[in-house]
């Protein structure tokens, strides 16, 4: 595969706070997804896939299982010669004092000295919390066509929502004019998806003038982009079609999970063409036993059911015993469920265990329920 000279910047610190008890001890990129996938799979398989050989991964909250996970190139196959994923946790650089990643564009700021290492032409920045398959390939040569500085993808929301984003107000060619965050009048439905391509030379430029300017909270979508708009700079807006998720709350990313049992949904995992790579687990294939009922599920490797599955995602080394039923639920890795226990409209942390008899959740509820301990009969 022919390298396109362009490194990627993966932003995986978020603490993703609105999905509670499942980020307590784990960051967000790393949360499961799918019945065997970690949210970071997909922008690194994005990566993989359009041959990005380079990917730094930012990480700052609770980083231990991040870390180890996508210091492993391998599971994407970026383990050659010349290609790599780089954890890049903050570190004390010398001259200056040990300090946090203080905004998205600081953390690039604080990683100058690994980009130059590679000297790329173009620096591709992303958001590691997001579900979607995206050519960044083809946004390259969307921005190279332009002649652009940067080109920041978006997608057309609805106007109902469009001033829950980060807008971007456009011209005929789709050059960006103007960057108005949250507007209550919006002029545009092209939101921000986060996903930015930069002459590095330029940004180079940019990140270090940031860095010294007063008052700055060293964002991209609050300080980088309108300094640049404001420098008559040639930015433009890539207009992505396709599925993209972000799964920041307990309910979008149990609408995510449950996407996957859509066969209409443009989330197609079983695509050859583009694979979304992730951890291979040792263990043995999943086991419906002679009472057991599966309708409509994602069912991974190690699942041992003898109970009813319907309309579900399981994860590996999940146990639902006789006269138990799940439905319309995600059971992450590990998830024990007791006989006749019934669980509706819920997302199982990994590990839990559902006692016999207990019950959790609602099938008429319109709330997705987080269990994260272990319930007990009557709780």
């Amino acid at each position: 595969m022919e390298q396109n000279n362009m490194l990627a910047m993966i932003l995986a610190g978020g603490r993703g706070t609105r999905l509670y008890d499942l980020t307590k001890k784990t960051a967000k990129p790393a949360v499961y997804f799918g019945g065997k996938y970690r949210i970071i799979d997909f922008p690194i398989s994005n990566c993989a896939n359009s041959n990005i050989n380079v990917v730094g991964v930012l990480t700052q909250y609770e980083p231990v299982e991040l870390n180890a996970y996508a210091g492993a190139g391998q599971r994407w196959g970026l383990d050659t010669r010349g290609s790599g994923v780089y954890v890049l946790p903050p570190s004390e650089k010398d001259g200056t004092k040990f300090d946090v990643y203080q905004g998205t564009a600081d953390a690039i700021t604080q990683n100058i000295e690994f980009i130059d290492t590679f000297n790329p032409e173009y620096v591709l920045v992303l958001s590691g919390d997001h579900i979607y398959k995206m050519d960044y390939d083809k946004m390259l040569s969307y921005h190279k066509a332009n002649s652009a500085d940067a080109t920041i993808a978006v997608l057309p929301v609805s106007w109902k929502e469009a001033s829950r984003f980060g807008i971007m107000n456009v011209d005929e060619e789709s050059r960006i004019v103007e960057f108005e965050e949250k507007p209550a009048e919006p002029k545009s439905n092209l939101a921000s998806m986060g996903i930015y391509i930069f002459n590095w030379k330029l940004l180079r430029r940019e990140l270090l003038d940031d860095a010294k300017r007063e008052g700055s909270g060293h964002d991209f979508g609050h300080d980088i982009i309108p300094s640049m708009l404001n420098q008559d700079k040639r930015l433009y807006a890539y207009r992505f079609e396709g599925y993209w998720k972000d799964v920041g709350t307990i309910d979008s990313l149990w609408e995510a999970n449950m996407d996957l049992l859509n066969k209409n949904s443009e989330l197609d995992l079983d695509d050859p063409n583009w694979k979304i790579y992730t951890a291979d687990i040792p263990t043995l294939p999943h086991y419906v036993g002679p009472n057991g009922k599966v309708e409509h599920c994602y069912i991974n490797q190690g699942a041992v059911i003898r109970g009813h599955a319907q309309d579900s995602v399981l994860f590996n080394n999940v146990t639902i015993e006789e006269g138990a039923e799940v439905h319309e639920s995600v059971l992450m890795p590990g998830v024990s469920v007791g006989a006749g226990a019934k669980i509706y409209r819920a997302i199982v942390a990994g590990g839990v265990k559902v006692d016999p008899e207990a019950v959790v959740g609602s099938p008429n509820s319109k709330e997705i329920a987080l269990v994260a301990k272990r319930v007990r009969k009557g709780e």
